[in-house]
């Protein structure tokens, strides 16, 4: 957790309030980091109770006139203004991959040229694995952009992967919705490694099974004509100006739409607004696609709604993405 230097950092700046925000998955390390920090710095702790999605979620403006610095466990920076200093510590994960490298080198073994992706717990394993596949004979490319590091996608940016000459991508880190975008944006074979489960899988069929889903929900909402729009708070998921383009854009189609600024999405968030038949997410990619069971109206992203208002072609279907070099504002 990389505490030493976080603590030289606090000595440093003299901080007497120090902020720490931690995903889901990491919360359970956070009394004993802050015990460590009281103990070895003069400050005093707050730890932020609250959900934590991504760099996009700092809690700045929660923190701010609180706290005089905020340590970010779990993510990478984004290119976003942030209202209070804040230290991101990347928490990479302890693990040992060997033996699921000699795994992965059979599952790829029609291929020459591999594209290597993951996300921020694991890019310090990137070196090994390229380095193990170059040894057995396999081409590898790592892409970057201005958002990411080399070789990493976000939740909600793939920017990293676009125009990448790679005959199958080979995807470290749990979850299905990283690969699932890899597959969707590269139109490309993804095979996901999963060093916490020791699990190997291929994308394709996942990747049907989601796409027969949002057709569904695309489908439902075909009928709606009143629309909610959402946009969230998060500086990093703040996108008013598209928000306001697609509210004209059901305007000039000859229905109702109704812009909702909340912070975090939730079905209980939208159980006032009954009368709203489908909504539009401008918020994090994510909510729509990973979270659409736990809604009873359909959640359709920006790109979506353009095959509803028939304005793209579902051969086109394109997963959204929040660009944070040309961001809304």
């Amino acid at each position: 957790m990389d505490l030493d230097r976080v603590i030289r950092k606090i000595n440093s700046k003299d901080a007497e309030t120090v902020g720490l925000q931690f995903p889901e998955g990491l919360k359970m390390q956070a009394t004993k980091i802050a015990r460590r920090i009281e103990e070895e710095t003069d400050a005093t702790v707050i730890i932020s109770g609250d959900p934590c999605f991504g760099a996009c979620d700092v809690s700045d403006y929660k923190m701010k006139g609180s706290v005089d610095l905020i340590v970010h466990y779990g993510h990478t920076p984004l290119p976003l203004k942030y209202e209070v200093p804040t230290i991101f510590v990347e928490a990479f994960a302890d693990i040992d991959i060997k033996e699921n490298l000699k795994q992965c080198l059979d599952a790829l073994k029609d291929y020459s040229r591999i594209g290597l992706v993951t996300t921020t717990q694991h890019l310090h394993l990137l070196n090994e694995i390229r380095d193990y596949l170059e040894d057995n004979g396999k081409e590898v490319v790592l892409g970057s952009s201005k958002s990411t590091r080399k070789g990493q996608v976000l939740g909600c940016n793939f920017s990293s992967i676009k125009n990448l000459d790679a005959e199958i991508f080979l995807f470290i880190g749990s979850g299905n919705f990283h690969p699932l975008g890899i597959n969707l944006f590269s139109n490309t074979p993804v095979l996901a490694l999963d060093p916490y489960n020791n699990e190997l899988r291929r994308m394709d069929e996942y990747a049907d099974r989601i796409l027969r889903i949002r057709f569904a929900r695309i489908t439902k909402a075909g009928s709606a004509k009143k629309w909610g729009i959402l946009v969230s708070s998060k500086e990093g998921q703040y996108r008013m100006k598209l928000a306001k383009q697609i509210k004209k854009t059901l305007q000039d189609a000859g229905m109702e739409a109704y812009i909702i600024l909340v912070d975090n999405v939730t079905p209980d968030a939208l159980l006032p607004y009954m009368e709203l038949e489908a909504f539009v997410v401008s918020a994090c990619p994510r909510i729509a696609i990973d979270d659409s069971q736990m809604y009873k109206k359909p959640l359709l992203t920006p790109q979506e709604l353009e095959i509803v208002l028939k304005k793209r072609e579902w051969e086109n279907y394109q997963l959204d993405e929040i660009l944070f070099h040309e961001r809304y504002k």
